[in-house]
């Protein structure tokens, strides 16, 4: 048996005779992300792109869960690892039914660019919603077990090959990200930026991780001496494979300017580590060659990387671990899975009392451009769902048949309509230059949308006993790199430039509350908006909650549960309040450094009942072990999101006011209590210095437990301060 097919030998060894059978040429395609097929050595063709950020993305049929800032809002790292599991066993199903038919190409494959583990440092940046929010310890959490779930339980095969992304110093804004450099102190690339890739590697065994587009500290993210090989190399020892963004070695020469060509930008990229190039410059490879730029010992290197993550997904053979019956893609468990993210990923901000619903009221006008909206349960690197429960459907369900239920649209998402190029579609038979010609004063667009509805949607509120207004944004406004789509007074390539919502729905809004109805919004956006009007007597955050989210929705609102979703990021005042978008630093950013007051802070999130906590105790030794006793002091059954937040009392203005560091939750019926243990390893309270280096500082700590923060804004929010406790290590 020659020695690349034989199992018994090493993935290495298996991985260097392979390679050394191939000629320059066939290694240098095979470190492409379209790789051809080999058939001589029995390979078949692999594309490696494929997405699966919440759930299998682009090919097709498959269970459309949460975005990921909403998984991030569940503060619950288990649910988050069976999503991942759920997610690995589908993309495999999928790869096997497009496979055995012949089809290997874009999206079809084991090689899953997920997840994103980016800090969303700043809520103007588009792609934030696929992060799991502003937290570094979370965002680590979170993406240690998503990647393991992906990745499967056998700890030498792959179920597919996870890619931590997008590695690093990356969070917009996204219409200079080919040309950026994002300068940051040693002190925050630590303590902020590189954590949870640090996880990803070291904890996780992530298979890949892809280098951003973005330049950090001068050098191109895809070609970074100080990330690939001093870091992630060298003092992580990762021995995965490292992947570039799309088209980002184009950048080097075309945006960076620190290279004149593709061969020198293919050069600089494999010398320093790149093993993957996703997009076309490592065609220039062989001209790379001839010029000395290169040897055959770097493409060698790459490709014995790219070969043995093949070998590992089973390229040779198919042990059990990696057989998945078929009958799980879009079935019943990953449904009930997915309701279950979408319950804990909603975050009740407000209740006055009109919240739940549930025999208040004969009518309800539901309105807003989000309510009957699909495209609002997405997100971005969505799938296709088999079902789509819109937050219309969703409260029809939970308010039942004695309930009236009236809809209007209102307005549309955003005043802005895009190019006319974008709203032809295929078989459309109105050219693009009518609808250019028609008079200013017959906008025939807006009469093929929805145009002003307001009216309507009024008078369905003054007919109805209580409002609901769904309002938000969708992947069309905030997402990545939009450089022909929006750009206006609200959205910039993707991005956003202000924390308000549009200026329509601003007045859809106002225009409601002054009929003095009892109002519940909700808001389905992928990052935190400004909603802050005393009138509003319920606020809700969806998110981008999933295929079935709108049944969620309905059930919060009915009160069929309880909510328990806490927000991942801080919800700001105004953006004036925030550094420039272009700005890395960390001072007055996130919860642990803010300096203002938020609107809603990180952690934070209401509830149907009411949670006490008493007997907190602290015992320090190779971990730091707490206890504590929760109790249900309220009538309702309910989820208690157990939350442990740090601080080194020794340290100065430059640590963070305070760090979560552990999690822990409790189901609780009315009066019922639990102990609840929260296990803390020393490295969880490393303190970062100017330097960079770390270290768990001996001295004194301050402990706080409880439902959220131990900040102002969060007692004057919820009335109740979380426990402390003090420790000496």
């Amino acid at each position: 048996m020659d020695a690349y097919r034989d199992p018994a030998r090493s993935f290495a060894e298996r991985a260097a005779d392979l390679v050394s059978r191939m000629t320059t040429e066939e290694k240098i395609e095979q470190i492409r992300s379209a790789a051809p097929a080999l058939e001589r050595l029995g390979i078949p063709e692999m594309d490696w792109w494929s997405e699966a950020l919440h759930g299998v993305a682009r090919e097709g049929t498959a269970t459309m869960f949460p975005q990921s800032i909403g998984l991030g809002a569940t503060f619950d790292p288990q649910l988050v690892g069976e999503i991942g599991k759920a997610v690995g066993q589908e993309a495999r199903i999928k790869y096997e039914q497009y496979s055995s038919r012949g089809v290997r190409d874009l999206f079809k494959g084991l090689s899953l660019y997920s997840p994103n583990i980016n800090i969303f440092r700043d809520p103007r940046w588009g792609r934030g919603q696929e992060t799991y929010g502003e937290d570094p310890w979370l965002t680590g959490r979170m993406g240690v077990r998503y990647i393991r779930g992906l990745q499967g339980d056998d700890p030498a095969y792959l179920m597919t090959a996870a890619c931590a992304k997008h590695y690093a110093v990356h969070s917009g804004p996204e219409p200079i990200r080919h040309e950026f450099d994002a300068e940051v102190s040693p002190k925050d690339l630590r303590e902020t930026y590189l954590p949870a890739f640090e996880a990803a590697v070291r904890e996780a065994g992530v298979a890949q991780v892809m280098g951003a587009y973005n330049r950090t500290l001068g050098e191109p993210c895809c070609a970074s001496e100080l990330l690939l090989q001093q870091v992630l190399r060298e003092e992580w020892g990762f021995e995965g494979m490292v992947v570039s963004d799309f088209t980002a070695l184009k950048d080097f020469y075309t945006g960076h300017k620190v290279t004149k060509d593709a061969p020198e930008s293919a050069a600089l990229a494999l010398k320093h580590g790149c093993d993957m190039n996703l997009g076309f410059v490592y065609l220039s490879l062989p001209e790379a060659l001839e010029r000395g730029l290169v040897d055959e010992a770097d493409i060698d290197k790459a490709c014995r990387k790219v070969m043995e993550i093949r070998l590992r997904l089973g390229l040779y053979e198919t042990p059990d671990s990696l057989r998945v019956d078929h009958a799980l893609l879009d079935s019943p468990e990953h449904r009930a899975l997915n309701l279950k993210a979408a319950r804990e990923s909603l975050v009740l901000l407000k209740n006055d009392g009109l919240l739940p619903l549930r025999g208040k009221f004969r009518s309800v006008a539901v309105l807003g451009p989000n309510a009957m909206s699909t495209r609002a349960l997405m997100g971005n690197y969505h799938g296709e769902a088999s079902e789509y429960v819109t937050v219309l459907d969703g409260i029809r369900r939970a308010a039942g048949a004695g309930v009236r239920i009236r809809y209007g649209v209102g307005c549309e998402l955003t005043p802005y309509v895009q190019p006319a190029s974008q709203d032809k579609k295929s078989g459309d038979d109105i050219s693009v230059s009518f609808f250019d010609n028609v008079a200013p004063t017959f906008n025939l667009r807006e009469l093929m949308g929805h145009g002003d509805r307001e009216a309507e949607a009024l008078a369905m509120a003054e007919e109805s006993e209580a409002v609901v207004l769904v309002l938000g944004l969708d992947e069309t406004v905030e997402g990545e790199e939009m450089m022909g789509g929006y750009s206006c007074d609200e959205f910039a390539g993707g991005d956003k430039k202000t924390l308000l919502l549009p200026s329509n729905q601003r007045k859809l809004l106002e225009d409601v509350l002054a009929l003095g109805k009892p109002t519940a919004v909700v808001l389905l956006s992928g990052s935190a908006l400004s909603v802050d009007d005393p009138r509003i007597s319920a606020l809700v955050q969806a998110w981008y909650p999933g295929s079935l989210g709108g049944q969620a929705v309905g059930e919060l609102l009915f009160g069929d549960f309880s909510p328990s979703g806490r927000l991942p990021v801080t919800f700001y005042r105004r953006i004036e309040d925030l550094p420039p978008f272009t700005d890395y630093a960390m001072k007055n950013r996130t919860y642990r450094y803010f300096e203002g007051e938020p609107l809603y802070p990180f952690g934070y999130g209401l509830s149907y009942t009411s949670f006490a906590y008493a007997d907190l105790s602290v015992t320090v030794g190779e971990e730091i072990t707490v206890s504590v006793t929760v109790s249900n002091t309220g009538d309702r059954e309910g989820r208690e999101v157990v939350q442990a937040y740090v601080r080194w009392d020794g340290g100065d203005e430059t640590q963070p006011l305070r760090h979560l560091c552990a999690l822990g939750e409790a189901f609780l019926r009315p009066g019922e209590a639990a102990e609840v243990t929260l296990r803390i390893p020393k490295e969880a309270l490393y303190t970062y210095r100017a330097d960079g280096s770390r270290a768990v500082e001996p001295g004194s700590y301050t402990l706080w437990v409880g439902g959220g923060q131990p900040d102002e804004r969060s007692a004057a929010l919820t009335g109740v301060r979380p426990l402390s406790a003090g420790f000496v290590l």
